[in-house]
């Protein structure tokens, strides 16, 4: 559907593709990926029509339409938004309206011609689902987080990043050809971000993105195209996938080139002994022209491993922190209701939900910076604590540079390794004598967080770390907690990030935060497990429906195709009670074990001793006290 020939592109005196060769066929799914400032962006342009490439050709197969969405800079005025979002069915908007008029063209005298051209509307509006055209608008804007109470409000009244999902939600009921996305989950929650990966997968067009979202690629996309020293190389699969594979492609690549050089130093060798020798003019040169025929073989920069650690934790106690029966309220407004969170030394806890359910707010709470209405909060002993909120770059002086910055607020064990730190954060080079005054927001948020997670705590409360990192910086950061010895609250949008980090997952919405031990596909497990038992029981109540209400071919078919789901749902509920009532089981004997222990006198001599024993006496009752509710609900299908 397009293809790209010997595309050449110049940006700022440095040759940004040379000439490179690249086909695009429908139904492709592929991931940019490449260092900053490789030209990823500046690819989707040319692609998107935005750029015009300095050489080269661009071949589109006729009918191809394109969608393209920036990073960001989009902004709507003017209507609500359902209005807005609706205008970008202007096609199908135009036969509506043609329809319309020819029906009361129509009502007033009845034409033939009227007739027959209403008739063939009406079939192309139906075949392009133009009947089911709101309840598509209501899909797409509730998967991307769109309350139904927002339809009708101006578009002027939603931030930045609001506007961008109002341009993707556009842009995804277009249903262009080829979809060009440009960090398409930026700005996405992760129920949003969820949704979006689900219908991506079932785009039924070619998709083109850039993303730093590593479990996003590798759910979407089939094909990663890295962007490097001009050129493109393709890789087969997701991203986790390219990873192995490219680290092989390097390694091969490297000893090809170190072969390479061998034979060059050789004929090189043989040219400097024969230069001026008359009865060896000749054979040097063959050299020559040999040397010069020679393709060098280019190797991609071994990337750079950077570790970073965090300083010992200060020591304290088992409990670092504590809210109970909190409540926060702005105005009329309930934000949080009646919340009971206890943090634990060790504990990794994701806060998730969607934008605006509370989790910055229970984040400042936690950190101590916003006292609640209602409710108390009880830090542990000796609790040091750190907070990254996510406008945490206002309190960076904006005279000093990026290095003094960071410099003046490391502890003196941590100064030699400033530029290390500075380098996993994106700042290299001469990147670290530029002033804060004319850092973006984007570099602004890096450098705090570069410069907090210097400082000793035993409690890590991070609203949105990994906004503005790219894919290695979020390794590197995510690396280094997984080490961290203290206590971790976080708030992030990465999938891959919360997966790979949270031990414990809380749900904030509706003034609640439910907490589910586990991490993040944990945590959607144990939902998909309540969804199913609830269609479970729906099934149940609807079976007993009269004899005749199915009547028919198409009823039969799908009453048999209901059976066929039921009994799959019943196996998948079975083997769900039977890993449930073993993990029970399993617990139940652990706490009789420790009971028999506790009523041992012996046991509160040493006090270490009981202390460890009591925690997990209290961690063992709350994960039966989690569990029996799930037993109880699929019980109770069972025996409906």
């Amino acid at each position: 559907m397009l293809h790209l020939r010997s595309i050449i592109k110049d940006f700022g005196g440095r040759k940004l593709f040379a000439g490179i060769n690249w086909h695009i066929r429908p139904g492709d799914r592929i991931g940019l990926c490449g260092e900053n400032g490789a030209g990823k962006t500046t690819l989707l342009k040319m692609l998107a029509g935005t750029v015009s490439a300095d050489g080269g050709d661009l071949h589109v197969a006729r009918g191809t339409t394109f969608g393209y969405l920036p990073q960001d800079g989009l902004e709507h005025r003017g209507t609500v938004l359902f209005d807005e979002v609706r205008s970008a069915l202007a096609e199908l908007l135009k036969m509506e309206a043609e329809l319309t008029r020819l029906e009361e063209a129509i009502a007033l005298r009845h034409d033939e011609g009227d007739l027959a051209r209403y008739s063939e509307v009406q079939e192309t509006f139906r075949q392009r689902d133009g009947y089911a055209m709101e309840a598509e608008i209501g899909r797409v804007l509730r998967g991307l987080g769109f309350a139904e109470t927002d339809w009708d409000k101006p578009c002027d009244h939603f931030s930045g990043g609001w506007q961008m999902r109002i341009a993707l939600a556009k842009l995804l009921l277009q249903k262009p050809n080829l979809l060009l996305l440009d960090e398409p989950t930026n700005h996405l929650d992760l129920p949003a971000r969820d949704w979006l990966e689900g219908y991506l997968a079932a785009y039924p067009f070619a998709v083109v993105l850039v993303s730093h979202d590593r479990f996003f690629l590798d759910q979407v996309v089939g094909r990663i195209v890295e962007v490097w020293n001009g050129a493109l190389t393709e890789y087969p699969g997701n991203y986790s996938r390219y990873l192995e594979e490219r680290e092989r492609r390097v390694a091969a690549l490297q000893e090809a080139k170190a072969r390479q050089n061998e034979e060059i130093a050789k004929i090189e060798a043989f040219i400097g002994r024969f230069r001026f020798q008359a009865n060896k003019a000749s054979l040097v040169q063959s050299r020559v022209k040999q040397l010069e025929k020679i393709e060098r073989i280019q190797v991609p920069p071994a990337r750079k491993k950077i570790t970073f650690r965090f300083p010992d934790p200060p020591k304290g106690g088992r409990q670092a922190l504590e809210l109970k029966g909190v409540v926060q309220r702005y105005g009329p407004l309930t934000v949080l209701d009646g919340i009971d969170l206890c943090v634990e030394r060790g504990d990794r806890i994701a806060l998730v939900g969607a934008n605006g359910a509370g989790k910055s707010t229970l984040m400042r709470i936690l950190a101590g910076v916003e006292p609640p209405v209602e409710g108390t909060r009880t830090e542990g002993h000796n609790l040091i604590s750190a907070y990254f909120a996510q406008d945490q770059a206002k309190v960076l002086h904006a005279g000093k540079t990026v290095l003094e910055e960071i410099t003046d607020d490391a502890p003196f064990e941590m100064v030699p390794r400033v530029r290390d730190i500075l380098g996993a954060f994106l700042f290299s080079g001469d990147d670290v004598h530029k002033k804060v005054a004319v850092l973006s927001g984007g570099e602004r948020n890096r450098l705090a967080l570069a410069i907090l997670l210097l400082r000793p705590a035993n409690l890590l409360l991070l609203d949105e770390p990994t906004n503005h990192l790219d894919l290695k910086s979020k390794e590197v950061l995510l690396d280094s907690l997984q080490h961290y010895t203290g206590g971790l609250v976080f708030v992030s949008h990465d999938r891959y990030f919360v997966d790979a980090l949270a031990t414990r997952v809380v749900e904030v919405g509706d003034g609640k935060a439910i907490s589910h031990f586990g991490n993040y596909e944990d945590f959607l497990r144990s939902k998909e497990t309540v969804g199913d038992i609830s269609h479970s029981r729906l099934r149940v109540e609807t079976s007993s429906a009269p004899e005749g209400a199915g009547e028919g071919r198409g009823e039969r078919q799908r009453s048999q195709e209901e059976r066929k789901e039921s009994k799959k749902n019943d196996r998948r509920r079975q083997k769900e009670l039977a890993e449930v009532e073993e993990a029970i089981e399993a617990l139940e004997g652990e706490l009789a074990v420790l009971e028999g222990e506790m009523a041992d006198p012996e046991l509160y001599r040493d006090q270490e001793r009981w202390r460890t024993v009591s925690a997990r006496h209290r961690e063992l009752q709350d994960l039966i006290a989690d569990l029996y509710p799930r037993w109880e609900a699929l019980q109770m299908v069972e025996t409906a």
